[in-house]
């Protein structure tokens, strides 16, 4: 594949983190919980708030991929590396979100935390679906899924929810021993129905926007046998 259709689909893949970011700039912005992959860093940033959320997400990416590197041991290919750029690149994208959506006044009545919660939905859903149609940055946490579910033998899809399951169950966890509370610090919130309606409706969301992404963006990425 020639350079001019390598940055076509790394285009496409760094657009699809930018909304993926974006979406989760406007979660914590809504005050009604974030998803799953976002919540341990946004809690401990909010028990250590020198350090960012985007920095948090980069390094527990670190994690993932020494996880991969351990259980896949001589089956940890050099191309899953590639995750490790990925993950600041994503990192920083999240803490330029948020500095973006700081900007806003804090989300008044709950319907308009329900609907930028649903808004949250939508960028994630279409930036999954441009990340997955560009094959380009691979996140670690997509891919630490992938290797979870092939060890146990486990389908994707019923993997993540397991994989998110665990990201909450942690968080609250860390929430309750830093905060006393299992939901935040008692001003911004982490875990509460955002959080579950990030978790349940995304994937619902992208039977309906993966089609027009298709028609949209589909015809503009290069075939790999070229």
């Amino acid at each position: 594949m020639n350079l001019k259709n390598i940055s076509i689909r790394y285009g496409i893949s760094t657009l699809g983190l930018i909304l993926v970011a974006l979406g989760v700039g406007i979660s914590i912005k809504s005050n009604l919980g974030i998803a799953p992959p976002s919540c341990p860093p946004t809690i401990f940033n909010l028990k250590w708030s020198a350090i960012s959320v985007g920095t948090f997400t980069w390094m527990m990416h670190l994690i993932f991929i020494g996880s991969q590197a351990l259980i896949l041991r001589r089956n940890f290919r050099w191309q899953y590396l590639m995750q490790i750029p990925a993950a600041f690149v994503f990192g920083y994208m999240c803490d330029a979100s948020i500095w973006l959506f700081d900007a806003f006044t804090p989300a008044g009545s709950y319907l308009w935390q329900i609907l930028l919660s649903l808004a949250a939905v939508v960028l994630t859903a279409v930036g999954i679906k441009l990340e997955v149609l560009g094959d380009g940055w691979i996140l670690a946490g997509d891919k630490t899924v992938a290797v979870l579910a092939d060890v146990f033998r486990l389908p994707f899809g019923t993997m993540k929810v397991w994989f998110d399951v665990a990201l909450v169950v942690i968080t609250a966890a860390f929430s309750w021993w830093a905060f006393g509370m299992f939901t935040g610090n008692g001003t911004t919130v982490v875990i509460r129905e955002g959080t579950l309606i990030l978790a349940l409706l995304t994937g619902l969301c992208m039977h309906f926007t993966d089609p027009l992404v298709d028609r949209v963006i589909g015809p503009l990425v290069p075939v790999r046998n070229e």
